[in-house]
């Protein structure tokens, strides 16, 4: 019984110490945790409930049998697999653990599967998407997690003259970043491959959807690597075309944008619903949440601003090429993340407005 006690005591301890650090990521309630046996994750640390007696006697004859054998977890050990733990007892006797894996489909990674940039669809043309779809977001195999725990500081917008394709949170510097849903990694980048989006990682889920996390002070998975929902997947800085630490976050269908407020209220911290309706008229830039159907159609009618672009040719420099477009050096570089001392190659492009 003082066994049974102590366990409890060091759960609800690791549980409250548990809920300071990460409130965002949706935790089962004390009641699933403790008496229905079902495993608490702290800081990669599995602990389990060992007994679940329903009186004292029948706790004190199991003592007896199993005195000496069964311990109290104390720690957890990774091994090479993620998704299997080793934990550790205070009597030296330890066990292996298997965290459920998220059942993913193959085919999500053969269509347009590119590693090495950002984009992978650039050959799909939204007049070719259907007008509408359902897509299922989380069910009880998948679940869902608010990408970073901060305010939404800049919408899905035009802003200053471009296309803010997604959506900002304030995340303090070096926080961590979730993923959204269940998937594989498609895209984890550095600054020089990725222009503005600095340190970035792409995961591509079942349902066909992409989320795009930008701005990262550093990433911790791989292309390739399975991801569940809520696992920290890298941490917040402001790297790329940034002017403070935030994520950039982004919903993507066949390379397509549309606003992330369709799918989560940032504001609450909750998603909106477990199966959400893609239209069209979403893609535009001028649709967002909040807006009738018919507003959104009549707002997806305006023309986009576009990127003008130039392609470098031999003997430019960035101060002609700023010069020849009446912009400056500084700019030029924010506009395509590059450094102002980057050397040019012939057939380059870069976005000059």
């Amino acid at each position: 019984m003082k066994k049974l006690v102590a366990l409890l005591i060091f759960l609800f301890s690791a549980v409250a110490l548990h809920a300071q650090i990460q409130d965002t990521v949706k935790q089962p309630n004390w009641f699933e945790r403790v008496f229905l046996g079902r495993s608490v994750v702290v800081h990669d640390t599995v602990y389990i409930v060992v007994h679940d007696y329903e009186d004292e006697e029948e706790c004190d004859e199991d003592d007896e049998e199993t005195s000496g054998i069964i311990g109290l977890p104390i720690d957890t050990l990774s091994t090479d697999d993620k998704f299997l733990k080793v934990i550790l007892f205070d009597n030296g006797s330890w066990v292996y653990y298997d965290i459920p894996k998220p059942e993913l489909p193959d085919f999500i990674s053969n269509d347009h599967w590119m590693t090495d940039q950002v984009h992978a669809y650039y050959d799909v043309n939204v007049k070719d998407l259907p007008e509408e779809l359902d897509l299922t977001l989380c069910d009880s195999v998948h679940g869902w997690c608010i990408p970073g725990q901060g305010k939404l500081v800049s919408p899905y917008k035009v802003r200053k003259g471009h296309k803010h394709q997604g959506v900002d949170l304030g995340v303090g510097f070096g926080n961590p970043i979730y993923a959204a849903f269940d998937g594989v990694v498609r895209v984890a980048l550095p600054p020089r491959l990725t222009g503005g989006y600095g340190n970035v990682v792409v995961l591509r889920h079942a349902n066909g959807l992409e989320t795009y996390y930008g701005h990262l002070t550093n990433y911790i998975v791989e292309a390739g690597e399975l991801v569940k929902a809520g696992e920290v997947i890298g941490y917040c800085g402001s790297t790329g075309r940034s002017t403070g630490p935030h994520l950039h976050f982004e919903t993507r269908y066949m390379g397509q944008s549309f606003d992330p407020e369709r799918i989560f209220d940032f504001q609450e911290g909750t998603l909106r619903d477990t199966v959400f309706t893609l239209k069209k008229h979403y893609f535009s830039i001028y649709s967002h949440e909040g807006q009738s159907d018919k507003e959104s159609e009549i707002a997806s009618t305006q023309v986009a601003p576009k990127n003008v672009t130039y392609k470098v040719k031999k003997g430019d420099t960035l101060s002609s090429i700023a010069k020849k477009y009446g912009t400056t050096v500084s700019k030029i570089c924010k506009l395509n993340g590059i450094s102002e001392k980057k050397t040019l190659k012939i057939g380059q492009k870069l976005i000059v407005q």
